[in-house]
């Protein structure tokens, strides 16, 4: 996989509101769930949100995914999940972000917005001194050949679910456990093993800044959250 030199994407214009949700840390089914409905749900009226999360120890296995690259799971689950991709792992210490975004609002192509959260996630570790870069073929973000951040998007009706996953400080040992992604060997690490800061809330700060920048969106938080106990 050949390093893809980095170019800053412009900001698209005008700039929209977008509700911004903090799930804390919950288990990974409930949330899909929920994503899945407020998908369904929409229409061109609905406002775009962005939610953030830990999820609870877990393997998805997405649209390409293959099961001989799920290795040894042991006590973690896996579940099949209608994002695209091979497989990956969410665990405590792990910054997930879900922008729940409509692309034809927004004017933008599928191949430009996966560009711009790579480069959102690109800036964030930018902020630490951390170079890395995107890969072609290869979604996702890298430092020194080893991957700090995973894509698994799906568009439905021209609107955003599923999203990303950025290591912040997280027992990677999981990783061992699979062929992250579907590359047998791909080496993982984290903004803290970089030398970036080990706190949740100051990363987090740092990419909302950044996604909001690359898709020109006012994140305006809102503390309800939706009911996670509803069936799909």
């Amino acid at each position: 996989m050949d390093a893809v030199a980095v170019q800053a994407v412009a900001s698209p214009v005008p700039v929209l509101p977008a509700q911004l949700r903090d799930f804390g840390r919950q288990e990974y089914a409930p949330v899909w769930r929920a994503m899945q409905r407020f998908t369904d749900a929409r229409d061109e009226a609905t406002a775009d949100e962005v939610w953030v999360v830990e999820h609870a120890p877990v393997f998805t296995l997405g649209q390409a995914g293959k099961p001989e690259h799920v290795l040894a799971p042991g006590e973690i689950p896996v579940l099949q999940v209608d994002r695209g991709g091979q497989v990956t792992y969410h665990g405590p210490g792990q910054l997930v972000v879900y922008p729940l975004l409509d692309l034809r609002r927004l004017k933008i192509g599928v191949r430009d917005y996966v560009c711009r959260i790579e480069q959102a996630l690109i800036d964030t570790l930018d902020e630490w001194n951390i170079v890395a870069e995107r890969r072609e073929g290869a979604p996702g973000v890298y430092v020194g050949g080893a991957k700090i951040a995973a894509l698994g998007i799906r568009v439905r009706r021209g609107c955003t679910f599923h999203g990303l996953s950025f290591n912040v400080d997280m027992d990677l040992e999981p990783f061992h456990r699979i062929n992250p992604c579907g590359y047998q060997g791909l080496q993982v690490t984290s903004v803290l093993d970089l030398g970036g800061p080990s706190g949740m809330d100051a990363v987090k700060a740092v990419l909302l800044d950044q996604l909001a920048r690359q898709f020109g969106l006012v994140l305006q938080p809102v503390s309800a959250l939706p009911d996670l106990s509803l069936p799909a």
